[in-house]
């Protein structure tokens, strides 16, 4: 290994920004030239690349978003975009690629690995941890402590006007940032989209809440559920409650990464700078349990995480 190359793709996660100085100054210390491609797999399509300096990633361990930059890319989708891929590795000599992001550019990295031959280690980049194989992924701990912020200021107004607030929290396929938040915000229920919910039970423990003489209620709704103005409509018309909707959106994604997701990306980093040392390619970095292993990619895409039901359950008793 003489030079790789490391890329961010598809939405950015708090983090990213981590994991990159990590791979960069790792490579470095080694003896590695490290580049870095803008914008994801476009850029890499485009020959889009810079060599990187330690200078280059100095004060980025606590900026969120990524200074690569993302972008998603169709292109790659087809297989002339894929040879183009590869055309601008070989061009720039690079030997390895490491690509930190969610399960689409993770699936672009195996492609790259097994039909090309490209030497690539992947790494979980996605706040809505719904990444087959490892514990949590980069950003899932920021985006968990911003929604949590987010439910507790509005606690404060919702105590103080008897209301009910439904807020919408990302999680397209995957309800785990929405039962989490839930259980830290002290929410009444969690709308996912792995369990279908009944607006019967929900209205009926709203209304037993406010006839026990609690002020304010809170439902977190996963965006894969639905729209929460239009459940806000059916729940107001239906149950009779003054309701207002909070739709989080890409707050969620933004600002300073946690000490968690700074660690947890660093550490991704350097074991994949250190795997494709070692002649690994066509894996993923995973936390499993406390450590940090490298898993085939083979066995992680394609595959569904399975969501944890004790969580939810755990959820609503703690709101009764």
């Amino acid at each position: 290994m003489k030079k790789i190359a490391v890329m961010t793709s598809g939405g950015d996660s708090p983090g990213m920004n981590a994991a990159i100085r990590s791979v960069v100054r790792t490579g470095l210390a080694n003896g590695i030239e490290v580049f870095g491609i803008e914008q994801g797999y476009k850029g890499l399509i485009e020959n889009r690349m810079r060599s990187l300096s330690s200078k280059d990633v100095s004060n980025m361990v606590y900026r969120g978003g990524t200074f690569l930059r993302s972008a998603r890319c169709l292109e790659f989708k087809t297989e002339e975009g894929q040879k183009l891929a590869v055309s601008s590795l070989e061009k720039n000599g690079i030997d390895g690629l490491v690509v930190i992001g969610g399960d689409g550019s993770l699936t672009g990295a195996k492609i790259l690995a097994e039909n090309y031959g490209v030497k690539v280690i992947g790494l979980p980049g996605s706040i809505d941890n719904d990444i087959y194989g490892t514990n949590t992924s980069i950003g899932v701990d920021t985006a968990l402590n911003n929604i949590v912020h987010a439910i507790d200021t509005i606690n404060d107004t919702a105590s103080s006007h008897d209301r009910t607030f439904i807020i919408e929290v990302m999680g397209r396929n995957c309800g785990y940032l929405a039962v989490m938040s839930a259980i830290a915000g002290g929410a009444e229920t969690a709308l996912i989209p792995e369990v279908p919910y009944h607006l019967e039970s929900i209205i009926a423990k709203i209304k037993k809440r406010y006839e026990e003489g609690k002020t304010r209620s809170v439902i977190i709704l996963a965006e894969g559920v639905g729209s929460a103005y239009d459940f806000g409509k059916t729940f107001e018309l239906i149950g009779g409650f003054e309701t207002r909707i909070i739709v989080l959106g890409h707050i969620q994604r933004g600002g300073s990464p946690t000490y968690f997701d700074r660690i947890l990306a660093t550490r991704m980093g350097d074991a994949a700078v250190r795997g494709l040392m070692n002649g690994k390619t066509s894996c993923m970095t995973a936390l499993t349990g406390r450590e940090i292993e490298l898993m085939p990619l083979s066995e992680i895409i394609g595959r569904k995480k399975v969501f944890d039901a004790a969580l939810l359950k755990m959820a609503e008793d703690l709101s009764t």
